[in-house]
Parts: C-alpha cells; sequence; structure tokens
C-alpha cells in the first residue's frame, strides 16, 4: 500500500481555498538562503517592497503557521552544487518539508532525508534509473517521484527506465518502489487524462501552475491535491520592509 505521506492537516486558510477533498502544498524555489520565483526568463530573487531579497528564514514562521508542509526546490542542488542540508536541518524542525535536491543517487536521497525532510524527491529527469530507485527504497520509504513533462512529453529520463509515456514511467517506478508520485508540468497547464493514468496506479499529486481553480478536476482525475508555486504572494509571509 502506498502512503502519500502523512494525513494532510490542511490548515483552515488552504481549506477554504482549495475545498475539503483537495490537499494542497505550496512550493517555493531556494537559492543560496533567498526565496526565488519562476518566471519566463529564468528563476528570479523575490523582492520585498523595499527592494531588498526575501530570505528563506523571513517567511518560515508564517508558512508554518499556515500550511503542515512546504515543498522546496534546491537550485544550486539542481545545479550540480552542494544542496543546502544545513538550512533544511534548521527548517524542518519547524514545517514537514518535501525536497527535490537534484538527487541523481540512492546516498543523495538519504542525505537529504538525515538532514531532516520528510521526504526526498526524485525527479525523473535527474535519478540515475530504476537501480537507484529500488536501492534509495531499500534504505528508506520516505521517497516521491516526480514525472517531469514539458508541454505534455516526457522529458528525457536515464534509458534504463525504457518508458514511451508518464504512465508507463510510473507503471515502471511502482515496480521498483511503493511511493507517491507527483505528475509535474513544467509548461502549459495540467493534461487531465495523463494525470488520470497516472492517479489510477498510485498516491499522485499535480505540481505547476494549479491553483484553487483547479481543485475539482484534481479531484475528478482522482489526484491527492495540488503543489502550487508561491510567486509574489510570498511578499505576504514576509515580515520584513
Amino acid at each position: 500500500m502506498v502512503s502519500a505521506g502523512s494525513p494532510p492537516r490542511v490548515a483552515k486558510r488552504t481549506e477554504e481555498r482549495w475545498g475539503s477533498g483537495v490537499a494542497a502544498m505550496p512550493a517555493l524555489l531556494l537559492h543560496r538562503d533567498r526565496v526565488y520565483r519562476a518566471t519566463a526568463s529564468g528563476p528570479a530573487p523575490v523582492m520585498s517592497g523595499a527592494g531588498r531579497p526575501i530570505e528563506f528564514y523571513d517567511i518560515i514562521d508564517p508558512l508554518a503557521a499556515e500550511h503542515p508542509r512546504l515543498f522546496v526546490v534546491d537550485l544550486e542542488a539542481i545545479d550540480g552544487r552542494d544542496p543546502q542540508l544545513d538550512l533544511m536541518q534548521e527548517v524542518s524542525r519547524e514545517i514537514s518539508l518535501w525536497v527535490d535536491a537534484g538527487v541523481r543517487t540512492a546516498d543523495q536521497a538519504i542525505d537529504v532525508l538525515v538532514a531532516g525532510a520528510e521526504r526526498a524527491v526524485l525527479s525523473s529527469a535527474r535519478l540515475n534509473g530504476p537501480e537507484e530507485l529500488a536501492r534509495a527504497w531499500s534504505l528508506s520509504p520516505n521517497l516521491a517521484v516526480e514525472i517531469e513533462l514539458q508541454d505534455g512529453t516526457l522529458t528525457p529520463v536515464h534509458p534504463d527506465w525504457r518508458a514511451a509515456s508518464a504512465a508507463d514511467l510510473a507503471q515502471r517506478v511502482l515496480t521498483e518502489a511503493q511511493v507517491p508520485l507527483i505528475v509535474g508540468f513544467r509548461a502549459g497547464g495540467p493534461d487531465w487524462p495523463i494525470v488520470r493514468s497516472i492517479a489510477s496506479q498510485a498516491p499522485t499529486w499535480v505540481a505547476g501552475e494549479v491553483g484553487p481553480s483547479h481543485a475539482p478536476e484534481i479531484q475528478a482525475a482522482g489526484a491527492i491535491g495540488g503543489i502550487y508555486p508561491l510567486g509574489d504572494e510570498i511578499r505576504h509571509y514576509a515580515d520584513v520592509p
């Protein structure tokens, strides 16, 4: 039986926005302790009203007060540098973290978990094939696998997966590890038939440009909930000038 994580403890404000039947997990990008947002030209720092970069520590307390968990993308680690494990260790005392730290190997996944993450997120675009997933799973069940799509097409994956589609890849993943899945749409809106084909196999989250207006479609597709980006609204949480 695949667990989707601890039972959703959705904060009142989030539940009011998304509805009681759909979970919601905010996501943010981190680079050297600073919070970034996705733009058409690439990640850019989120600035306070006074024009200074907002740091993770500026927003973690109010975020933790509203949300049971947070999805964190470590941009430095994805670029091949060391993950921000010290930061994760400190912040994980305040809020549960699902962390995408550019994991390619089982050892890297375990490093993220030792740093305090609730789950290490393994991306199909970076993980070094099914062997590393099976090894990581043998060391810890606290994993999630994100299947990345670009404009509805599966992004290139390690050749050992031998998967022609997102649904094929989901099936291959589940033969190696009974983990929750994330369908991540990197461009364009969610493709709901793809979501349904994956959600029928395992507990599934939808990540990308999703929001409360997508809650009925998320529910109809059989998915657990949405992982949505915190953009300029991050300023709402930042108690800085």
